[in-house]
């Protein structure tokens, strides 16, 4: 029996708080899922720095990457026996789901900010470069490794393959939307899975809804408009991501400086050169930032130690509403007087921005187009889901933006009374009235 064929002798199952269980029969599967490079992302956070706000929130790249393969074979499972699949394409879809987030860094979204880094190219990078999943991929057919990069990566001839695991109703998202809900604690990421799934259809290159199945999917949009915006783009968390952003950038900054650290940064050293290699890569996760930023926190350089002050014990900072068109003036004026009171505006005085487009038509031609979520109606015909839903039309293709003014309110409150330049500051941060 050929490799990609072997099932495992008896069917392995991993207890799950969202799934109930998730089931591999697939020896591919097992043998992936043992591999170095999948294990390391027990040591990711699904959720980066939402924990300093939600303190459930300690679950893994690992949990979800298994969430969504799950959903994945039940998926498939509806999908037997239908004209439009092609059960060829059933381990591909199975080891791309598995394989979809590999190459997330800690702290995912922050640190490839600061670093200039884009996962995906390194999920693509593990797959095809000398890991040992790459080792196993091959072992069901050279080419491989190269479709699931290119599932992954959404160029795929197959766009029904790549639909499941990346689009706008997709695995990744159903499978985040409830596990993240789990792990913080909120009601707003539960809508009906198991209805979604019954009603999915395969049709030539998409997933489509059976129209019966329309106010399951309403439901699936309004939970991730109120995910995103309860706890994804929670201020407090933020506050944490830009802490650790600016630690970053000041360890990058020290050691162009040639600083020389009490505990030198070697896990970071080809990053901040530039020339960061997927077996490099692969070493950092957060128990090693981590334990830096324990370690940095005794550093002789000020900024780099309160900072790291800050983020492991959760001093954090203050934010207040900001509009960056508005209040250019002030932001200016602001920068000015930090730098005057000693309180450097580089690291201690931050706009950040967070902005979603919930759910989105299709508009040829524009860059980052989105293909819509398409109801198969009773006569065969499809229809675009905002067409017959009065609910997603009302925010389809509505841009929210959100900006937030952060800085430390301990700084500003430890300056002298005297100091003509604290009350301005103050009247600026709307802690006190003109």
């Amino acid at each position: 029996m050929a490799y990609k064929d072997e099932q495992l002798y008896e069917e392995k199952v991993f207890k799950d708080p969202v799934h109930r269980y998730v089931h591999v029969r697939d020896l591919v599967i097992w043998d992936l899922i043992g591999t170095a490079e999948f294990q390391r992302l027990r040591r990711i956070k699904q959720l980066g720095t939402a924990y300093v706000t939600f303190h459930g929130a300690e679950h893994s790249r690992f949990n979800h990457s298994l969430g969504v393969y799950e959903i994945v074979r039940r998926i498939l499972f509806n999908f037997e026996g239908r004209a439009d699949w092609n059960k060829d394409e059933r381990l591909l879809s199975l080891c791309a789901a598995l394989l979809h987030d590999l190459g997330h860094g800690p702290f995912s979204h922050s640190f490839e900010k600061v670093f200039k880094l884009d996962h995906e190219d390194f999920t693509k990078k593990i797959i095809l470069g000398d890991t040992e999943i790459n080792q196993i991929l091959r072992k069901v057919e050279p080419g491989f490794p190269q479709k699931v990069a290119d599932v992954i990566n959404k160029t795929y001839e197959d766009k029904l393959v790549v639909s499941m695991i990346s689009s706008q109703i997709d695995a990744d998202r159903m499978d985040y939307l409830q596990r993240d809900a789990y792990f913080t604690g909120v009601s707003y990421g539960h809508f009906d899975m198991e209805r979604i799934l019954r009603v999915m259809r395969p049709i030539e290159d998409q997933v489509v809804i059976k129209a019966s199945g329309m106010h399951a999917v309403e439901d699936y949009i309004m939970s991730r408009y109120q995910m995103y915006w309860q706890v994804y783009f929670h201020p407090v968390s933020r506050s944490a991501e830009v802490i650790l952003s600016k630690i970053l950038h000041r360890a990058k900054d020290l050691y162009q400086k040639d600083y020389a650290f009490s505990l030198e940064p070697t896990h970071f050293l080809s990053i901040f050169a530039g020339k960061v290699t997927v077996k490099d890569y692969l070493r950092l996760d957060e128990s090693i930032v981590l334990y830096y930023f324990q370690m940095w926190q005794e550093e002789t350089d000020p900024i780099l130690r309160d900072l790291c002050r800050r983020f492991m014990n959760r001093n954090l900072f203050k934010y207040i509403e900001f509009n960056p068109n508005l209040q250019l003036k002030e932001s200016r004026e602001l920068t000015r007087l930090f730098t005057e009171v000693g309180i450097d505006p580089a690291y201690y005085l931050v706009v950040d921005s967070s902005s979603d487009l919930p759910y989105d038509f299709y508009r040829p031609g524009e860059e980052g187009e989105r293909l819509p979520i398409n109801l198969l109606m009773p006569n065969q015909e499809l229809e675009e889901l905002s067409r017959q839903s009065d609910i997603v039309e009302s925010i389809s293709g509505k841009k929210r933006t959100d900006h937030k003014l952060y800085f430390p309110l301990d700084f500003v409150q430890t300056l002298p009374d005297d100091n003509p330049k604290k009350a301005r500051i103050e009247v600026l941060l709307g802690l006190r009235k003109e």
